[in-house]
């Protein structure tokens, strides 16, 4: 046999050196190339989802037809129809194994975060107006679609006695409750305090204090460190509409349980947060919440010339039940257009 030919320690070295050199060099060049590499082989829809949009066009600008519905009015029925994100909305499992309740969650807000929490790993438990129901269905068929389990509880959050059962039905039917959604409101809209009504007053005040007053008393003995509370409040805190007096009201109340409870709970390690849209296209504004004229030309006003869209909200709602907001409490969180509130 051949004898074995032997390098010298040196070159041993030498080579071994310019091995390791050369190997980083194409490492760094690998480096260096892998995003373009990436890019080339994405899919078209990836690619859509990586591209720069124009918020300003990214959704309807008015002026909108005009079009009337009896309260609480249905997103399936508006012209265009609102987008919960529905088609759009992608979840990575921030939400796995959470049990959520949302009130209002047939439509608006409450449908977006729906969505999205079921997206992102959550069980879900929907309540709604039982005039609502065609909404609330697709809402749940969503969910299932998400590999998730979805339940419907109908029922008015002006009535102690049902708010109560809406809870205890949600910790049943989910196996606890960790994410509550305080979402539901009323909202009519009246020329003058003079043209407000004890009786309208009165059930504004049930549907947007009341309520979740309720819901929160009978919810809070359930929660465990790590939950999270996340009530929907507006821009109307802070920055009231004369022809939504006692709406606006109540938004403040809202504002305030926010900041109020979230100081009470913090040392038990539940968190309450709260979420100010401003002009957000839902059955609020068709069912009585807005006049003909300003629908027609809702959202205009702000800075980006047009009404928000449900789905530019949901992400909101997930990073605040999200673990990843454990130092956020207490706080009110703005999606206004450019409207500057809170």
């Amino acid at each position: 046999m051949p004898a074995k030919t032997t390098l010298p320690m040196e070159n041993k070295e030498t080579i071994t050196r310019r091995q390791a050199v050369a190997g980083l060099g194409l490492g760094i060049a690998g480096l260096a190339v892998t995003p373009s590499f990436a890019a080339e082989n994405l899919s078209i829809s990836e690619k859509e989802a990586m591209a720069l949009i124009d918020p300003t066009t990214k959704y309807p600008r008015p002026p909108f037809k005009a079009q009337k519905q009896p309260f609480p009015g249905l997103a399936s029925k508006m012209d265009p129809r609102p987008d919960h994100g529905e088609q759009t909305y992608k979840g990575s499992g921030r939400l796995m194994g959470r049990k959520a309740l949302i009130t209002g969650g047939d439509s608006g807000m409450g449908r977006a975060a729906a969505i999205a929490f079921a997206r992102e790993g959550a069980d879900v438990v929907v309540n709604y107006l039982p005039a609502e129901e065609q909404d609330a269905r697709e809402v749940i068929e969503l969910i299932t679609k998400a590999g998730r389990k979805g339940y419907a509880i109908p029922g008015d959050l002006r009535e102690e006695s049902f708010c109560k059962r809406l809870v205890e039905e949600s910790v049943s039917k989910l196996g606890g409750l960790d994410i509550v959604v305080s979402n539901a409101a009323r909202q009519q809209t009246k020329p003058s305090i003079l043209d407000i009504s004890t009786e309208d007053f009165d059930a504004t005040m049930k549907t947007n204090i009341y309520g979740p007053f309720w819901l929160l008393k009978a919810s809070i003995p359930h929660l465990k460190p790590g939950s999270s509370i996340i009530v929907t409040t507006s821009e109307q805190a802070t920055d009231p509409s004369p022809e939504l007096f006692d709406y606006a009201q109540t938004k403040a109340a809202n504002t305030s349980t926010v900041r109020s409870l979230a100081k009470s709970l913090a040392p038990k390690g539940v968190r309450v947060n709260g979420v100010a849209p401003g002009p957000i296209w839902t059955p609020l504004q068709v069912g009585g919440g807005a006049t003909d004229e300003k629908l027609k030309e809702f959202g205009k006003a702000t800075p980006m010339g047009r009404p928000g869209q449900p789905a530019e909200l949901a992400s909101i709602y997930v990073q605040l039940a999200d673990n990843g907001a454990s130092y956020s409490t207490g706080q009110i969180y703005g999606a206004m257009g450019g409207g500057g509130q809170p």
